[in-house]
C-alpha cells in the first residue's frame, strides 16, 4: 500500500510564497500521473496541477498558471508545489494524489475519482 504524506502548509500573507512537498512511500516514477488538489470550505475538491512523473509534462488550472509550479524528484520519491504570489482565493486544504496506469487511456485527470492514492492534506491559509 502506497502512502503519501504532505508537508509545508502554513499561514501566509497575500503575496507570499510557500512550497508544499509530498513524500511517497513508493517510487513516483511508477505512477501514471501525480497531482495537487485543493478543497476550500464548502467547495468541491479541484485539481490545481498535475505532472506525469516519467516524462515531466505538466498541466495547471487557469487560476494558478504563472504562479504555481509542480515538479517531482523521482530519486527522492517526492512531489512539490511551489506557490508564489498567493492570494486569499488560494486558501484551502491541499492534497497530494497519485494515479496508477490502470485505465489511463480514458482517465479524466481533472477528476478526484481517478486517483487511487491520497495524502492526508496540508492547510494553506492566505490572509489579506
Amino acid at each position: 500500500q502506497i502512502e503519501l504524506v504532505e508537508f509545508g502548509g502554513a499561514s501566509v500573507q497575500a503575496g507570499g510564497r510557500l512550497r508544499l512537498s509530498c513524500a511517497s512511500s513508493g517510487p513516483t516514477n511508477k505512477f501514471y500521473a501525480m497531482a495537487w488538489f485543493r478543497q476550500a470550505l464548502e467547495k468541491e475538491r479541484e485539481m490545481v496541477a498535475l505532472i506525469y512523473p516519467r516524462g515531466g509534462g505538466t498541466v495547471y488550472t487557469d487560476s494558478v498558471k504563472g504562479r504555481f509550479t509542480i515538479s517531482r524528484d523521482n530519486a527522492k520519491n517526492t512531489l512539490y508545489l511551489e506557490m508564489n504570489d498567493l492570494n486569499v482565493g488560494d486558501t484551502a486544504m491541499y492534497y497530494c494524489a497519485a494515479k496508477t496506469s490502470i485505465g489511463w487511456a480514458r482517465a479524466n485527470l481533472w477528476s478526484p475519482s481517478e486517483y487511487e492514492y491520497w495524502g492526508q492534506g496540508t492547510q494553506v491559509t492566505v490572509s489579506s
